[in-house]
């Protein structure tokens, strides 16, 4: 796991590797104070000699000095390595995530991806540089000032020796009683964030049907079971400072009581007691400051591990080693394929499906709610890979080719539009970035959209709202089929794409398809039949299984789902459902 985040560091590792070095040289110019303290007080001040008073005191000065700008460059050089770190880890988890395959970025909801990149990478972040420095500071701190201790009295020093077990056992417990609530409150988070992105996107139907209190009530109940994971958390970390307080009055009402005895039977100094109190602080400031990191540390160690599985999850969609560059045709060819989500021959949701479809053919896909229509598509541009079977395009299995090469060749319109905030031209040129004006317009008039971006102000510099909420459904469902001609593609796939815009509109664009791509393989998976029914064939899905294959007038005859639907649409009744 460790060795995992340490990839992360690169460029910064001079700062990681600087930080500790100069904390070190701090800590020990700052045990090093007392020392010279206690020297001045009992060879200086109480001897009455200016010359010792002065020639240690600007030791003294130059040792403090010389710790604050050590302080300073340790602080600057932790802040550049933990932010410089957070910023690679932040790239690396990004990065890697678009290198998922659809069955890699179902085991994440999105919600708890934000999470990952935003409040955990923060926690690791804050963790880091507590470790380069404060981890550093507070061991070699306690170290010497021990070592100190003993060299001014062994005896008193003892006295550390007894209080400091009480205390580290004391953290330990503290830090093993947190961590567990810790974990559980970052993955209420992940429900959260859920929460709130769902009911942001979809506030027109949060209002539209007056749902304002439930989703109040929804967000209320994760919060306050942060809020009350959290308080928990908290008391329990909280015991630190009091444990500390304790610990510090103990030490220093010992020192005071066997100093003073010691003093008056002329066994120690005033300065050798000013020195041994002065370290008492240090050794449990330092035990103080390693509380500080182990909660920190436990706080992170949640976040570390959900970051790690993001970074150790590995796309099962891997490119071979010498990969097929060229799509020769847009032909397409389904052997025995059967596919499922949990990777379960028992769980099947297309099953032994056998499909041949030659290079520039319109096929129709149609079927009821639930059987795979979509499915079936995604195994095209390798989504999805299929559990048993084998897809081929242009001949070719489709494992074989270089992914970014078949799915440049494959242009697909999900179901659900997506458009990014950006004008027109930035969204069109997702399929193509470097489209001309005129291959835009050529496209956007293919997909029926150029008349209404013709009447908008801006034209094709009209900015898209986040989601493309400014659109109404039909607008945005024609952008996304222009968007996917831009790729000029030798396969296009529309998975009930035009559901949103009238028939009339729906057959201009099919016969927009039909004279202006002759040559691009057409799947038109639709609920109507009229969007179908001129395709050279029309394949019909039920429960996962090919119910037939035919023309329109071939599966009117011989196909009982596909007529019952045809005349159901034709009455005007509601299509049927498998």
């Amino acid at each position: 796991m460790i060795k995992q985040l340490i990839k992360s560091i690169r460029e910064n590792r001079k700062a990681t590797i600087a930080t500790p070095i100069l904390v070190t040289i701090e800590s020990i110019l700052d045990v090093l104070i007392p020392f010279f303290m206690a020297y001045i007080i009992d060879n200086g001040i109480h001897q009455n000699n200016t010359a010792v008073i002065y020639r240690v005191g600007f030791i003294l000065i130059i040792c403090a000095v010389l710790a604050l700008i050590f302080g300073v460059l340790s602080g600057k050089y932790a802040a550049k390595a933990a932010t410089g770190f957070a910023r690679n880890l932040r790239k690396d988890m990004f990065y890697h995530v678009q290198d998922f395959s659809f069955s890699n970025i179902d085991k994440f909801s999105s919600a708890s991806i934000v999470t990952r990149h935003t409040t955990d990478i923060m926690n690791v972040q804050m963790a880091f540089q507590m470790i380069i420095r404060v981890a550093v500071r507070a061991p070699i701190m306690l170290m010497f000032s021990l070592i100190m201790a003993f060299v001014v009295n062994p005896k008193l020093a003892l006295i550390f020796l007894i209080v400091i077990p009480f205390l580290a056992i004391g953290l330990f417990l503290i830090a093993t009683k947190a961590h567990p609530i810790f974990e559980k409150v970052f993955k209420t988070y992940d429900q959260l964030n859920a929460v709130v992105e769902e009911n942001v996107s979809g506030i027109r139907v949060v209002k539209s049907f007056v749902k304002e209190e439930k989703e109040i009530q929804k967000f209320d109940t994760i919060s306050n079971d942060i809020y009350h994971n959290f308080s928990k958390a908290e008391k329990i970390v909280a015991l630190n400072n009091p444990l500390m307080q304790f610990s510090i009055s103990v030490v220093i009402i010992l020192l005071s009581w066997f100093g003073g005895v010691a003093i008056v039977q002329n066994t120690l100094t005033t300065g050798e007691l000013t020195s041994l109190i002065s370290y008492a602080m240090q050794i449990l400031t330092s035990l103080m400051m390693l509380s500080m990191v182990l909660v920190m540390i436990m706080i992170s160690r949640a976040s570390v591990e959900r970051i790690v599985e993001i970074l150790e999850e590995k796309s099962d969609l891997q490119n071979k080693k010498n990969p097929v560059t060229e799509v020769k045709n847009g032909s397409i060819v389904f052997e025995n394929v059967s596919f499922s989500y949990v990777n379960d021959k028992n769980k099947l949701c297309l099953k032994n499906i056998n499909l041949s479809i030659r290079s520039g053919e319109t096929i129709g896909i149609i079927g009821g709610t639930g059987s795979s229509k979509s499915t079936l598509v995604q195994l095209i541009p390798r989504l999805y890979d299929v559990t048993t079977g084998c897809v081929k395009i242009g001949g070719v299995d489709v494992k074989d080719y270089d992914l970014t090469v078949l799915r440049n060749q494959v242009s697909m319109v999900l179901q659900k539009n997506v458009l990014f905030s950006g004008t027109i031209k930035e969204n069109l040129r997702w399929g193509n970035e470097n489209a001309t004006e005129e291959e835009m317009i050529k496209a956007c008039k293919q997909a029926q959209a150029d008349e209404f971006i013709n009447q908008f102000p801006e034209k094709y510099d009209t900015y898209i709202e986040e989601g493309g909420t400014n659109l109404s459904g039909g607008q945005k469902q024609r952008l996304c089929i222009a968007r996917a001609l831009l790729k000029k593609p030798k396969i296009l796939i529309l998975d009930d794409s035009t559901s949103a815009v009238d028939t009339k509109t729906d057959c201009l664009i099919r016969k927009a398809f039909q004279e202006e791509i002759p040559n691009t393989t057409k799947l038109l998976i639709a609920q109507r039949i009229s969007s179908v029914q001129e395709a050279d064939k029309i394949v019909v899905l039920e429960n996962g299984e090919i119910n037939g294959i035919g023309t329109h007038e071939e599966l009117l005859k011989n196909n009982h789902i596909y007529r019952e639907v045809y005349i159901s649409q034709m009455k005007g009744e509601e299509p049927y459902e498998a």
